[in-house]
């Protein structure tokens, strides 16, 4: 768990040298925040929530999607993506699995959190990626869709964390795999 920045990671405000409410130059006030010392305006850089979710079918395969986009193009990711402002994690995480799969979920179960860094316009952005066992109707009309390049259903026996391209899906995936293993579903 990071408390404070690697040494070789960008403070998250690094690219923004003025005050956004007065426009005059302002200074990193401490590890997540800037201030301006002419308005006294002071900003903190927070995670972004984002969600993902482990979907299983009767037949124990777990849904994937493979990335349309960066980061981590090509690779497999979980159904998922960031909570819009206003929003729950869980109707995020209802909202993005329609998006991305067409699927509409029945039951939404939150299991854990991990801390990530999602590249962006060439900025690392520090997210709070929140993980949810999802239950979903029809899982046979799955769809690729938005940000999924493709949709895919791998036994759960076949699941590899190494082919999913964000460290904190990968991490997941690789604590959800280990659990199925030792509680089968």
């Amino acid at each position: 768990m990071l408390s404070k920045p690697l040494d070789d990671q960008q403070h998250p405000l690094e690219k923004f040298s003025f005050c956004p409410n007065c426009g005059s130059k302002w200074t990193v006030n401490n590890f997540k925040s800037k201030h301006c010392d002419h308005c006294g305006f002071t900003y903190y850089a927070n995670p972004s929530s984002a969600t993902a979710a482990f979907i299983v079918n009767e037949r124990n395969e777990l849904l994937a999607v493979r990335r349309k986009k960066e980061p981590a193009k090509g690779t497999l990711d979980l159904p998922g993506g960031f909570v819009d402002m206003d929003e729950s994690g869980e109707e995020g995480m209802i909202r993005e699995v329609m998006e991305e799969t067409g699927l509409r979920v029945t039951h939404v179960h939150y299991l854990f959190s991990i801390p990530n860094l999602y590249r962006y316009s060439g900025m690392d952005i520090h997210t709070l990626d929140m993980f949810f066992r999802c239950s979903v109707e029809h899982t046979d009309s799955v769809l690729a869709m938005d940000d999924a390049e493709e949709a895919l259903w791998i036994p759960l026996s076949a699941v590899n964390p190494e082919d999913f391209g964000l460290r904190s899906v990968r991490q997941a995936v690789e604590r959800f795999v280990k659990k199925i293993k030792t509680f089968p579903i």
